[in-house]
């Protein structure tokens, strides 16, 4: 029997628990769903920690009855998971409120107040609207100032990562690429921030509530007796340093190389790619610490990406939930008969996807223009996704300016790539081939390689790519919608930010939506 890895793929809407062997072949696994999010005030989204830890649970245990043999042979364990999560924990690992998800708006008040001369100078180089912006979305700015007693009772200030980690091992340790979000962290230097350094000033947390870090491949623990219990995971099994959930899909694709990017096609869309060298595609936004240790990924974010096919099902789509019920379906696999149906570049409607606000864009709304009496939901559907390759397209363009590279390869990855339709326009509106893997679950292969590596089944990361990542479809643009395509992106797509963006800060200004924080931070007093 093949020694196998257990891996974990934690995301916003559902959990899987992976068995892969050691040459990357896929050997069972169980996804377990939930809600994405409960929303106690407008705009905010939460979740019972426990409630991942217990997705978690019962994914192993339904694995290891399904795969029994398979299972016993695990020789070490690999968590990815959601990104800019903060969960605060007790002394004991228990959660001591629910977590906040990167998708909450709420806004905190700014904790740093840079001198005149400093103000002057972030406002020279643009710097200015991005600082504000990221003090009033960080999480934890929001609960030192509005629950400074769940603040002061919590004793570690974890990502899902660093959670799941540490009931699996007892551990207060999480992997340097999981780092991501709005934490004191040095993205330059992949680690900690330092006192003075200026992420630990837009975003503090007292030093004692950091995890420690560990890098990608190296031990996080072992299986605990109490862990073995919950899970059926057999004690004293390793527990490696992985990555997030993006950074994991990337090194799923194959991306070890800035000639190579990576799609990821999930509920926040990104293109991303593998560097040695530090570079920020979109001027102070960090890149962030590959799942390659000591690396760099470069990364350009579409906030809200493929969660809109979850929007457009739920407002637009009755018919295809209701038939995707009777008949057993997924009812986004019935969407697809839009993208056949409607001709490219879906009659002239053009979609600007920001249905969240972006951090250099903090007034940003989403936009559809080119509407007339010939457009049904079909070209609305249509539109919805080839604004979203349009923009991914506009990102990948950024790393390759900024990077001063060329992008040979392009991987596909995320859940929307399970849809050949989506896939096809992708390739045709970014005019290169693009390649999914042989799994589309490449979160959790990116998990198997670096556990691989640190469980000494491979002898290092490139090996273990080398064996365990194989390509699978391959998408090749088609020369007539191409055309087409870039047309449009050239002539309009690309103009329609900088349009639009001026009336977005007016209707921000009349209806304060997206809300401000409105001003400098003041306590606000106790809990709530």
């Amino acid at each position: 029997m093949e020694d196998t890895l257990l891996t974990v793929d934690c995301g916003t809407q559902s959990l899987r628990a992976m068995l892969f062997s050691r040459a990357g072949k896929l050997v069972d696994k169980v996804k377990v769903e939930y809600e994405p999010y409960l929303s106690p005030n407008p705009g905010w989204a939460e979740q019972d920690a426990r409630l991942y830890w217990n997705a978690l649970c019962a994914a192993a245990r339904e694995l290891k009855a399904r795969s029994g043999p398979a299972f016993a042979r695990v020789q070490g364990v690999g968590v990815a998971a959601l990104r800019n999560t903060p969960v605060l924990v007790d002394a004991a690992g228990e959660a001591v409120r629910p977590a906040i998800l990167w998708l909450d708006t709420r806004n905190a008040g700014r904790v740093y107040r840079p001198g005149w001369l400093m103000r002057s100078v972030y406002a020279a180089i643009g710097l200015l609207p991005a600082l504000l912006k990221a003090q009033e979305d960080c999480k934890s700015n929001w609960l030192r100032q509005h629950q400074r007693e769940t603040w002061d009772r919590a004793a570690k200030v974890l990502q899902v990562s660093g959670y799941l980690n540490h009931l699996l091992t007892g551990q207060f340790r999480d992997s340097v690429a999981s780092q991501i979000g709005h934490i004191p962290f040095n993205y330059q230097k992949l680690r900690w921030c330092r006192p003075g350094e200026l992420n630990a000033r837009v975003f503090p947390v007292e030093p004692e509530k950091l995890p420690e870090l560990v890098a990608p491949g190296g031990t996080i623990g072992r299986i605990t007796r109490a862990a073995a219990a919950a899970t059926g995971i057999p004690e004293g099994v390793p527990v490696i340093a992985c990555a997030s959930d993006k950074g994991a899909e990337s090194l799923g694709c194959g991306c070890t190389l800035d000639s190579m990017a990576s799609l990821s096609l999930g509920t926040a869309a990104a293109v991303m790619t593998t560097s040695r060298r530090y570079f920020e595609p979109l001027a102070f936004m960090p890149a962030y610490p590959a799942a390659l240790p000591g690396q760099y990924s470069p990364e350009v974010q579409v906030f809200r990406g493929y969660w809109m096919i979850n929007w457009f099902l739920r407002e637009f789509a009755t018919a295809e939930r209701e038939e995707g019920r009777l008949a057993g379906v997924p009812p986004e696999t019935l969407l697809d008969r839009f993208l056949r149906d409607i001709p490219a570049g879906s009659l002239g409607l053009m979609t600007l996807p920001h249905w969240g606000a972006q951090l250099k864009h903090p007034a940003a709304k989403g936009s559809m223009i080119g509407l007339g009496e010939v457009h049904t939901r079909g070209h609305f559907y249509r539109s919805l996704i080839e604004g979203l390759a349009f923009a991914l397209r506009d990102g990948l363009e950024r790393i390759e300016r900024a990077g001063r590279i060329r992008i040979e390869q392009i991987g596909l990855a995320g859940g929307a790539s399970q849809s050949e339709e989506i896939c096809q326009i992708t390739a045709d509106i970014f005019g290169r081939p693009l390649c999914a893997g042989e799994t589309f679950e490449a979160a959790g292969l990116g998990v198997a390689v670096i556990t691989a590596t640190g469980a000494g089944l491979h002898g290092s990361m490139a090996d273990a790519v080398r064996l365990m990542v194989r390509p699978g479809r391959m998408f090749t643009p088609r020369a007539r919608n191409t055309e087409l395509y870039r047309k449009l992106y050239q002539k309009v797509h690309r103009r329609i930010q900088r349009r639009l963006e001026p009336l977005h800060g007016q209707i921000r200004q009349i209806l304060n939506y997206p809300e401000r924080s409105g001003g400098e931070w003041r306590p606000a007093g106790g809990e709530g």
